[in-house]
């Protein structure tokens, strides 16, 4: 294995082995500034996000963005460990192999590029939207809103994914009146109520929305049910949680409006939402990017921090080395072949 993939899978290892479950992301960002200060790149905090960039110039800004939080670890897990080509570890393809790569190129190739060049090592992505660290961090640095285009090194298999679903998370309530259950006529049964509703998700089949040539499916589904008091009383109370993904082009408060249709007489409540993330193809670096390295394009169906990106008006993909299906995975693991190829990628296009 070649000295660049050797480099790779040290740091992916380096990185896993610092524990960053959200909101304990402290040491990694630590380790990530201590790597970053030994570089000629301008180095700043925001809070447990670290920010870099080369010196400013008039060449374009390209943004590179990556989380440094995981999800938890699994029970099963053992210790960070390198297996040939394997980088075993939490959060070894989601992102910490990508970040890997965010810090190689940041130490090898900052300022002998084409382009200015920006990263963003941020906190609480795997939490809540309205908690993630990448808001903040938009809002204290200015100059981050010049870039012509942004890179969010989420695993995807070093295949382009764009544009990304937007989700929307309610809770539906049924209310009914409460009865003894060998007399159920004396009272309304609220889980029933709900018939309806569940009946048509049952039945339900992904809607396939094409936007720029790419198509996304939007899903509908409940995915927590709650209700009852004990086993011989009509429940008068039963809520679910239902989790819409919609496609670029529909925003919140229409996803909104058909489930409060669906759910008729139910209270309907928003718990989370965050918007979908924008297709670019039509970008002219990213055109340029995918003519340099011959990556297929496909659409995001997930959410990814694209959305939060593009809303504020930057044009943002997702292209990252770890493997999708590794993500958030018991024996979570990144190829380091894989990963080696993601940073020739970045390195051809950001010194052409």
């Amino acid at each position: 294995m070649n000295d660049l993939a050797e480099r790779l899978a040290r740091s992916t290892l380096e990185l896993c082995a610092v524990p960053s479950v959200t909101g304990d992301e402290a040491a990694c960002a630590d380790l990530v500034e201590r790597r970053l200060r030994r570089t000629p790149l301008e180095v700043s905090r925001v809070g447990l996000s670290v920010v870099a960039r080369t010196p400013p110039t008039e060449k374009p800004l390209v943004l590179l963005v990556g989380h440094t939080d995981t999800v938890p670890p699994k029970a099963t897990d053992g210790p960070p460990r390198r297996d040939g080509d394997r980088v075993y570890g939490v959060g070894a393809s989601d992102m910490k192999c990508g970040l890997a790569v965010m810090l190689e190129l940041a130490e090898s190739i900052a300022g002998r590029g084409a382009f200015d060049l920006g990263l963003v090592f941020y906190d609480r992505e795997e939490g809540p939207w309205i908690e993630s660290g990448l808001g903040p961090v938009l809002d204290a640095v200015p100059w981050l809103h010049r870039a012509a285009l942004a890179f969010c090194l989420e695993p995807s298999d070093n295949v382009i994914q764009v544009g990304c679903l937007g989700t929307l998370h309610a809770r539906v309530t049924y209310r009914g009146r409460a009865a003894h259950s060998a007399r159920p006529w004396q009272g309304d049964n609220a889980i029933h109520k709900a018939a309806p509703l569940l009946s048509h998700l049952a039945g339900r089949v992904p809607l396939a929305a094409t936007v720029e040539g790419h198509t996304f499916h939007e899903v509908l589904s409940a995915t927590l049910a709650q209700g009852g008091r004990t086993r011989n009383v009509i429940p008068d109370q039963f809520e679910l949680n239902l989790n819409y993904r919609f496609a670029p082009g529909r925003d919140i408060q229409d996803a909104v409006r058909e489930i409060r249709e669906l759910a008729g007489s139910a209270d309907v409540a928003v718990v989370e939402a965050a918007p979908s993330g924008r297709v670019v193809t039509n970008n002219a670096l990213l055109r340029k990017f995918i003519e340099r390295n011959g990556n297929a394009v496909a659409a995001k169906q997930a959410w990814t921090d694209v959305a939060r990106l593009t809303e504020v008006g930057i044009d943002a993909v997702n292209l990252g080395p770890g493997l999708a299906a590794q993500a958030h995975q018991a024996g979570e693991f990144a190829e380091v072949s894989l990963v080696a190829d993601g940073y020739r990628q970045f390195e051809r296009f950001l010194t052409a």
